[in-house]
């Protein structure tokens, strides 16, 4: 493997007088396969490096990248660099990251196991995934897909004003895609599950939870209008807690994007949620001992008991603000910059079963999908309308499935009407972590 520390430093070395340099390498291997009626549909492995660099002379930036770590290539990348800078427009607040004095979590997410594994191995695991699943139920007569993938990534920032970080992670994961019939009635679900390391891996997990969501949905019928309680399955909170921290960037904020702009203070949900983005905990796919500027990651509380605490800044947003950055840079690849954003949200677990919030309901549904959730939420305004599945809930039991309806609110109203919050952390290899969350007031438009 390269020496990206090495690499990066030796680019950073080259600023002239005046002039800010900062150089993000990276180094990744990933494997893919995917299974079909017993047989391997395709098997891919890949290693791919590159390095981004970003230089900043007389508030003028430039970025170049190189898809490979060979030295005329880092030369050429940082010319490129250096030539951009001069035809861009100035600006006041550019530079890049400087250290703050916070140290970096001291986290181990690399695992050899991944590495050293066989790829044989992996596919006879993708192969019993779909037998498995198969076996759970006689409604379900085939999978679209049986998949297994892993990727081991290295990266490091360094920079002209003392910044040399290093980060490494592996993970991996297995998921079945399945088909369930009935009648003249066909419904899909998919089944997930995903380890720091091989022998993690729980395909028992994965197949149990592809049979459970492929046949769920079997015998569904379109309902009634009505204004009720909604169960969100953590799956489905995710998505939402996702797109809240979102609108919590200080980009988002200063540019009006985000209802919770001009906030801090305010009480702006439930008292009982806590809201935090937490990089630095290792339970987390996304965690990293660094932020893509080279920051250390660390736990930032979003919401407290309610009340709205802050946003994420990277060092742009924060040096605009008069602020300290919270190491919540994302960098969109080599090609790209950095802007602020959440790395590891999630909503703090409560005490309760998703069993025994349910069991408290005397009419709501428990939603189970949604579609076209990016495109139906307006982070600025927070009316969002939804197509949604799920399950009817009468006198705290679930009852008949339900298809063909929308669900809409406000993702403020929706965080003040929260009524209960689930003990079930779950947490995907990307994007927010989920519970469950008992939603009051949300209309449902059916037949």
């Amino acid at each position: 493997m390269p020496d990206l520390i090495k690499i990066g430093q030796r680019i950073a070395d080259m600023a002239f007088g005046g002039e800010e340099i900062e150089a993000y390498a990276i180094w990744e291997r990933e494997t893919s396969i995917r299974v079909y009626n017993s047989e391997i549909e395709s098997l891919t492995t890949s290693e791919s490096s590159g390095i981004g660099i970003r230089v900043i002379r007389d508030k003028r930036v430039g970025i170049s990248y190189a898809g490979t770590l060979e030295d005329d290539d880092l030369k050429r990348a940082l010319e490129e660099a250096r030539d951009n800078s001069r035809f861009a427009s100035q600006d006041p607040f550019a530079g890049i990251a400087e250290p703050d004095g916070v140290d970096g979590p001291k986290l181990n997410l690399w695992s050899v196991d991944i590495t050293n594994t066989p790829t044989e191995n992996k596919i006879s695991l993708a192969l019993e995934l779909e037998k498995v699943t198969l076996s759970k139920d006689r409604r379900i007569k085939s999978l679209n897909s049986s998949n297994y993938g892993d990727v081991s990534v290295e990266s490091a920032i360094v920079n002209s004003k003392g910044i040399a970080s290093y980060t490494q992670q592996t993970y991996c994961w297995l998921w079945a895609y399945a088909l369930a019939m009935q009648d003249d009635e066909t419904q899909t679900g998919f089944g997930l599950h995903a380890s720091r390391d091989f022998a993690g891996i729980d395909l028992e997990y994965a197949a149990q939870e592809a049979a459970y969501k492929s046949t769920r949905m079997l015998g569904a019928k379109k309902p009634k209008s009505s204004n009720l309680i909604a169960v969100f399955e953590p799956d489905i909170s995710s998505s939402f807690i996702g797109i809240i921290s979102s609108t919590l960037s200080a980009e988002a904020v200063q540019k009006g994007r985000s209802i919770f702009s001009g906030r801090v203070g305010e009480n702006v949900a439930n008292s009982r949620l806590n809201l935090i983005d937490d990089p630095s905990d290792p339970r987390f796919f996304s965690s990293a001992k660094y932020d893509d500027e080279g920051l250390a990651s660390r736990q930032n509380l979003l919401i407290k008991n309610g009340s709205l605490k802050g946003y994420l800044y990277d060092s742009y947003t924060a040096r605009k603000e008069g602020v300290a950055p919270t190491g919540s840079a994302i960098r969109g690849g080599i090609a790209g910059s950095c802007s602020p954003g959440p790395r590891a949200p999630y909503i703090e677990p409560g005490e309760r079963s998703k069993e025994e919030i349910v069991s408290e309901i005397t009419d709501g549904v428990l939603i189970q999908s949604v579609s076209g959730i990016h495109s139906g939420v307006n982070p600025v305004s927070g009316d969002f309308s939804v197509g949604a599945e799920g399950i009817r809930i009468h006198d705290g039991e679930l009852k008949e499935p339900i298809k063909e309806f929308t669900i809409a609110s406000n993702l403020q109203k929706m965080l003040l009407d929260i009524r209960s919050i689930g003990s079930d952390l779950t947490i995907r290899p990307s994007g927010a972590a989920g519970v469950t969350l008992a939603i009051g007031n949300i209309n449902l438009s059916g037949s």
